[in-house]
C-alpha cells in the first residue's frame, strides 16, 4: 500500500485515508494476504471519490451535468446508494449513517458522509469475507457485490468528470 503523504493528495484526503491505517496495520499479521488486497481494492475506490470530490472547484458542485444530476447530487447518490446496501445487508452498520438530500450540497459535507459510508463498506466486506463471502440480501457472492460497487461509482464519477 502507497504511504498516505507525499502522493500529490490534499491534507483532507490523507486524513481521510489515515482513519483507516490503524485497521489495516493493526490487523496485517491475521489478514490473508487475499483478504488484504480484497479489502484495499475498496479503500481505493472510496479514495477516488474524495480525489475527484476535492480536485472540483466548490463553484461548479451545482452544475447540471448531461444527465440532469447536479455534481453534488452525483456524489449524493453515490453515497444514498451505499447505504441502500448497508441498509439491507449490514443493518447495524447503516444505524448511525444520514442520507443526502438537497440541493446544494457542501463538498465538507459529502466528503465526511462518503467517508463515513465508506467506513461502514468496508466493515460489511470484511465481515462478508470471514462469513464465507456471502453477503445479504446480494447474489451471486462478495467478488460480485464489490464489482458492483466499484463499477457503479466509477459510472457516476465518469459523469461528473
Amino acid at each position: 500500500m502507497e504511504p498516505p503523504f507525499g502522493c500529490g493528495a490534499s491534507q483532507r484526503s490523507d486524513l481521510y485515508y489515515l482513519a483507516y491505517l490503524p485497521y489495516i496495520f493493526n490487523n496485517r499479521d491475521t489478514m490473508s494476504d487475499a483478504k488484504q488486497q480484497f479489502l484495499e481494492t475498496w479503500l481505493i475506490n472510496d479514495r477516488i471519490n474524495i480525489y475527484l470530490l476535492e480536485a472540483i472547484d466548490p463553484c461548479l458542485m451545482v452544475t447540471k451535468l448531461a444527465k440532469g444530476k447536479a455534481v453534488d447530487s452525483q456524489f449524493a447518490h453515490i453515497h444514498n446508494v451505499r447505504l441502500m446496501w448497508l441498509k439491507a445487508s449490514g443493518p447495524d452498520l447503516y444505524d448511525s449513517l444520514t442520507k443526502l438530500e438537497g440541493p446544494n450540497l457542501e463538498a465538507s459535507l459529502i466528503a465526511k458522509s462518503l467517508g463515513d459510508s465508506g467506513k461502514a463498506v468496508h466493515e460489511l466486506l470484511a465481515r462478508s469475507w470471514d462469513g464465507g463471502g456471502k453477503v445479504k440480501n446480494f447474489k451471486p457472492h462478495l467478488t460480485a457485490f464489490l464489482a458492483y460497487l466499484i463499477a457503479h461509482e466509477s459510472n457516476h464519477r465518469a459523469q461528473i468528470e
